[in-house]
């Protein structure tokens, strides 16, 4: 159950009926429980989940496309959050984020993971300059990999991956793809953060 003494914000309550499991994990972070993350993770992300997820997901791409479109340009050269990245870095490496996990739930469910894969190495910035409308379709792109991927991972959910990540460990095909939206929530955080400097209101 969410801790009732924190405070969520309003944003995210706002998102939790479209992306209830991403947003089941993510609570865990915000209310510093951060093994409950794991657990959450394993517990949604089980047997036939692939397409659901797959649907939380396209909410938050669609949630931080909607983000990004409401921010004033000045909003994009302030920086907040992880690292005091701006947006366009945010949203580069979110983008290769989303993309980059649920692709290796895909390879290892189909039994193409290659053996000499790398650790993921977290807080790699996205590319600095990028503009509003690029950046609105670099999730857009994300996005159409994550449903590619999720079709691939369906009926694998609970099939191992050995992609190694230094924060979370091995998780298994589908949890990949459920991880992937709470690293997601972590970003549009961080976007409502640089929002909030800019008096731009949560979406209603």
């Amino acid at each position: 159950m969410t801790d009732p003494t924190v405070e969520m914000p309003d944003w995210l309550d706002a998102l939790e009926t479209d992306a209830p499991d991403a947003v089941a994990a993510f609570r865990g972070i915000e209310a510093e429980r951060f093994i409950s993350v794991r657990r959450e993770v394993r517990r949604r992300a089980g047997a036939g989940s692939a397409g659901r997820v797959a649907a939380e997901l396209g909410a938050i791409a669609a949630a931080l496309a909607a983000i990004v479109e409401r921010l004033p340009e000045a909003a994009f050269d302030a920086p907040g959050g992880e690292g005091d990245w701006n947006v366009a870095q945010a949203i580069g490496h979110d983008a290769d984020s989303r993309a980059g996990l649920s692709m290796a739930g895909a390879l290892a469910a189909s039994g193409r993971f290659p053996a000499d894969a790398p650790r993921v190495v977290p807080g790699i910035s996205g590319e600095q300059g990028v503009g509003r409308d690029a950046l609105v379709r670099r999730i857009g792109a994300s996005q159409r990999i994550v449903e590619r991927a999720a079709r691939t991972i369906a009926g694998h959910e609970e099939d191992p991956c050995p992609l190694e990540h230094p924060l979370v460990g091995r998780l298994r095909c589908g949890e990949w793809l459920l991880f992937a939206g709470v690293h997601d929530l972590m970003h549009l955080e961080q976007l409502h953060g640089i929002a909030a400097q800019f008096g731009v209101e949560p979406a209603g």
